[in-house]
């Protein structure tokens, strides 16, 4: 095996290990767009085009992913929108 494969099975093996996981923003018939677009941007630092998409997407599709990364990081941003009457899990 050359280093040059072996360091390519080594990054490959380090991304199954770091995959991603996801908030998952639920729908519910509650919270006003502007709720969910602020709480967007402060609990996962969206800018406010990107919280406004997500919540035209949530609106019409029933859910979005909103942030993706490493699990550690996304629950308490998780609890930021739970805590906010926000309908989140991370998947």
């Amino acid at each position: 095996m050359s280093t040059i494969e072996k360091t390519l099975e080594d990054v490959l093996l380090k991304e199954d290990v770091l995959k991603n996981n996801e908030i998952v923003l639920y729908n519910d018939d509650v919270n006003t767009f502007d709720h969910v677009i602020d709480t967007l941007i402060y609990a996962c630092d969206h800018m406010p085009e990107q919280a406004e998409q997500c919540a035209i997407i949530v609106h019409y599709k029933g859910k979005c992913t909103v942030k993706t990364g490493a699990y550690d990081d996304l629950k308490p941003r998780c609890s930021m929108l739970l805590e906010a009457g926000l309908s989140a899990e991370i998947i």
